[in-house]
């Protein structure tokens, strides 16, 4: 005896598309990063222009970027360049280059209470000169 399979009625069924897997990614596309970063770029320019505390101005910023989540859409949108994007995506996301770089601001800021402020700058560049290094490396690793 053979198993009779019903016959396919009705409309087809649709194939899954970011916005019916991630419905709240779609609501954070280009339409709305572009103003939102011409936004943020604008209220950078205008606090610098009327000569507003550089704290308060990095800080709007940071928390404009997050609450919006304008910064993932940047790294995304960098991550579409061929073959250089996901590279710098994978930098950006070592853990390693974060500690390097916040150990260097750490004993920046004890060697400029102390008096070295001279040092500290040949040493930052010194670290900044590795950071660049380590990521041109990785890309290159990656790339060869």
């Amino acid at each position: 005896m053979a198993i009779r399979r019903p016959k396919k009625t009705g409309t087809p069924q649709q194939p899954f598309t970011e916005a019916s897997l991630f419905p709240h990614v779609a609501l954070k596309s280009w339409k709305v990063m572009l103003p939102l970063l011409a936004l943020l770029i604008g209220l950078v320019w205008l606090g610098f222009r009327f000569n507003v505390d550089d704290r308060v101005i990095v800080g709007g910023a940071v928390l404009f970027g997050l609450l919006s989540s304008l910064f993932a859409w940047m790294v995304g949108v960098l991550g579409l360049i061929p073959f250089v994007g996901p590279l710098i995506v994978k930098v950006l996301a070592i853990p390693i280059i974060w500690l390097l770089n916040a150990l260097g601001y750490l004993v920046s800021f004890i060697a400029i209470k102390r008096g070295y402020s001279k040092d500290v700058l040949t040493y930052r560049g010194l670290t900044i000169a590795l950071i660049v290094g380590i990521i041109i490396g990785f890309i290159l690793g990656h790339l060869i």
